[in-house]
């Protein structure tokens, strides 16, 4: 896979991300014993019942998506965005360890699984931004 399509399919994934975290269907309300509370935003949801999101996050998957989308046009766009993406995601990871920035500052929940899958995220970000898919081959 070239890095020109794998950011399409980010893009398309991080957008249908942001569009499922809106229905009550997949994402149902956060119980009230939720171990984090989110000061910003009281539409606070669980993504397949474990991914906490909120509008403000769910506004960073959309604009993520559409960026992804852009850096699809060409190679050299690609892999400065998943350069870009390897660092906000693995700051992002970081931040949702630790306990008093796992929200975001109340902002955005970023803990529990989402700390592994924004982790992941950087790890394959950094494979095609900076490592074999960053490579031109034709």
């Amino acid at each position: 896979m070239t890095a020109p399509r794998l950011a399409l399919l980010f893009g398309l994934l991080f957008i249908a991300a942001a569009g499922l975290a809106l229905l009550p269907a997949v994402a149902p309300l956060a119980p009230f014993d939720a171990p984090v509370v989110v000061t910003l935003d009281p539409h606070y949801r669980l993504l397949f019942g474990l991914f906490p999101v909120n509008l403000a996050h769910d506004a960073i998957h959309f604009l993520i998506g559409i960026f992804g989308l852009l850096a699809a046009r060409s190679f050299a766009s690609a892999a400065g965005y998943f350069r870009k993406l390897f660092w906000f995601y693995l700051l992002i990871g970081i931040l949702g360890a630790i306990p008093i920035t796992n929200t975001l500052f109340g902002v955005a929940p970023v803990y529990g699984w989402d700390v592994l899958l924004h982790l992941g995220t950087a790890v394959i970000a950094w494979f095609a931004g900076y490592g074999r898919l960053s490579v031109d081959a034709g």
